[in-house]
């Protein structure tokens, strides 16, 4: 390469690098979460499979172990009837159990075929209880219901407010007995710690309405 191209080539790569940097960094779009789950001040939420009272329903999916036993440790799902089905078990009832109550009345069903069986039931995917979030939030959608979730939880969930979000007008709407119930939830008084009874807790079914 003659050092007029060696130059040439010199000049155009400042010249790129100096346009590189005059950009700064990409604009965010106008959609994106301005109060989003780190800003929101919100508590972090108790992992269901970590509470002991939580109640196993129908559509959840179930590890299953049983120690030394690998031909009967498995996942399975919990059929729309409550029951699960394991391999030299009859069916057995899991909805409306805990995950430690399901793990003693296996344990009493192997008695008869395992020697002291010991076993682990852990909840791996939560499909019976869930809330929806739905309008101006980063992420719409139906999500699990966490054991105490909030209002301010579900919407820190759900990725946070967008810009465009009216902040007294979010309400949850309930379906109990056939009748609809609205509840409101004014974001700023919430926050501000002068109402906070309007963050209730939710209930499976519950929808988390963002204008």
């Amino acid at each position: 390469m003659n050092k007029s191209l060696f130059l040439l080539a010199a000049i155009l790569m400042v010249t790129v690098s100096g346009s590189m940097q005059a950009q700064g960094p990409a604009p965010k779009s106008a959609g994106v979460a301005t109060l989003t789950a780190r800003n929101m001040g919100v508590e972090p939420l108790k992992l269901a499979t970590a509470d002991p009272n939580f109640l196993i329903g129908a559509d959840d999916v179930l590890s299953i172990d049983v120690w030394k036993e690998p031909e009967l440790s498995r996942t399975v799902p919990v059929r729309p009837d409550g029951k699960i089905s394991l391999p030299l078990l009859s069916d057995l009832e899991a909805a409306g159990m805990t995950p430690t109550q399901l793990a003693s009345a296996i344990r009493t069903e192997l008695r008869t075929i395992v020697v002291n069986p010991q076993v682990t039931v852990i909840v791996t995917q939560i499909n019976s209880r869930r809330i929806y979030v739905l309008g101006e939030v980063a992420r719409v959608g139906a999500y699990p219901l966490i054991s105490n979730m909030t209002v301010l939880q579900a919407l820190s969930t759900a990725g946070g407010l967008t810009a465009f979000a009216d902040l007294n007008k979010i309400h949850v709407m309930r379906t109990e007995n056939e009748r609809q119930q609205i509840f409101r939830f004014q974001y700023k008084e919430v926050i501000s710690g002068r109402k906070p009874d309007q963050n209730i807790q939710l209930k499976p079914g519950d929808t988390v309405v963002v204008p």
